[in-house]
């Protein structure tokens, strides 16, 4: 009998250079092939004989930089005025040449000054170029040379399963790599305006906002955002989302240009699919975006639509809720088309949606329902109802809530949704509402 060391047994489980070739995985053949030919399925470093992604990471690495923002704490103070640490993340650098820093609006909010370290221990001054709260996308500037830059690459061709490496600060930590896969894709629901998140297993914790996502040759596809986690402690469960780079492109690029994001509008007022609504509809489907309302005279009144329209697909990309249809409006330049195809009473249909210049306005009017920070209001008996609340809006913030009747804003009784316009309208600042919720009058501050 030949005896085997237990470092041998673990070669051979690796290659399968003990089983019949029949029983071979193609993996184990092609391992016992690349042994053979200094190909392997993995890059392998012969030198140290292991398996690695060192040589494409290392590139990218002096890339991702420390990100603090320096402010006025909300909190006692021993009476300076100059800021001190209030937030921190990281960043990574998509042009060396500019100095160009990309990271999360969370991560400067509120940042008077804002400071990022290199990998080298170098400390410099950044400038904000300008952010996006809607995508949580910053843009800074530093003046320095001898800056590494990460190459970016397009992310709508990631699959489900590629590896992915998050790059950033964790917890006070210094610069740390995690790895893990692509989770899933087009992922939205998660309260911001423009989402279409790549989602990712691999560690993302407090300290890793703004740091990079890098696909298995170190390049850039996305900017980690935000985690769920199930603790009270807000640590790593496994689920991370990341901006893709698809959006993250488009954000950069306005916000180096103008200092804010120009955005069109369709005049399409949506809310998203779920099994309650797909019930009254008929549908035996969960996924989509359906039309509540078009407002007169807009590109979604010309392209065809109406009320209870079910978008499913926009440029070729699935639909899964309304955020999904808000991700490429979102970053669709003013003047641009965008290809639809939606369903209309149980059948398919497709047309062409325009996208037009200029902000959307706060108040948009519908046929039946009026849009606003946020919400949905139709007519209701003895007001206005709420038909329905975005998460993350400032109607959800302000804890309005779907069912409550507005009687009055500004202390002007509300009617119907005409009253409910004119008097969003006529408000420039903070909202006072009155609302009915149940046999309750509740006041709130929108």
């Amino acid at each position: 009998m030949r005896l085997l060391t237990v470092s041998t047994l673990a070669l051979l489980a690796v290659t399968g250079a003990a089983l019949p070739a029949l029983a071979q995985t193609p993996y184990q053949r092609a391992i016992q092939t690349g042994a053979a030919t200094g190909e392997f399925p993995m890059p392998y470093d012969s030198r140290r004989g292991v398996f690695s992604f060192a040589a494409g990471l290392e590139r990218s690495l002096p890339a991702v930089v420390q990100v603090t923002t320096l402010g006025v704490s909300q909190g006692p103070t021993s009476g300076s005025n100059e800021p001190t640490p209030i937030s921190g993340g990281s960043g990574v650098i998509v042009d060396a040449a500019q100095g160009i820093i990309v990271t999360n609006n969370h991560v400067i909010k509120g940042g008077q000054k804002f400071t990022v370290d290199m990998t080298d221990g170098r400390l410099f001054d950044a400038v904000l170029v300008g952010a996006d709260p809607a995508t949580d996308i910053a843009v800074l500037k530093i003046e320095a040379t001898g800056l590494a830059q990460v190459e970016t690459v397009d992310s709508d061709t990631l699959r489900t399963g590629d590896l992915a490496f998050a790059v950033g600060y964790p917890l006070g930590l210094d610069q740390t790599l995690t790895m893990g896969v692509i989770s899933g894709l087009n992922r939205s629901g998660m309260g911001d305006a423009v989402e279409d998140y790549i989602q990712t297993d691999a560690a993302v914790n407090s300290g890793n906002s703004g740091g990079p996502l890098l696909d298995s040759r170190g390049r850039l596809i996305g900017i980690n955002t935000s985690i769920l986690s199930g603790g009270m402690g807000g640590g790593n469960d496994g689920i991370a989302f990341a901006v893709p780079t698809r959006i993250m492109r488009y954000v950069v690029e306005q916000l180096r240009e103008h200092g804010e994001v120009k955005r069109g509008r369709t005049g399409a007022i949506l809310g998203s699919l779920n099994a309650k609504r797909a019930q009254a509809l008929g549908l035996r489907i969960v996924r989509g975006a359906v039309v509540d309302d078009v407002a007169p005279g807009s590109p979604a009144e010309r392209a065809g639509l109406r009320r209870n329209d079910v978008i499913m697909r926009i440029e070729d990309r699935p639909v899964a809720n309304a955020g999904s249809v808000q991700a490429s409006v979102g970053v669709a330049a003013p003047g641009s088309s965008l290809r639809i195809v939606y369903l209309r009473d149980g059948h398919e249909a497709a047309t062409t949606l325009g996208v037009e210049a200029g902000d959307p306005p706060r108040v948009i009017v519908g046929r039946d329902v009026v849009r606003a920070l946020g919400a949905q209001f139709g007519d209701g008996e003895g007001g206005v109802t709420v038909l329905t609340v975005e998460g993350g809006s400032p109607a959800a913030t302000a804890r309005l809530k779907a069912g409550d009747t507005v009687t009055a804003v500004a202390g002007r009784p509300i009617a119907n949704r005409a009253a409910l316009a004119a008097a969003l309208d006529a408000e420039t600042g903070p909202v006072a509402m009155t609302v009915r919720r149940g046999g309750e009058t509740i006041e709130l501050a929108i």
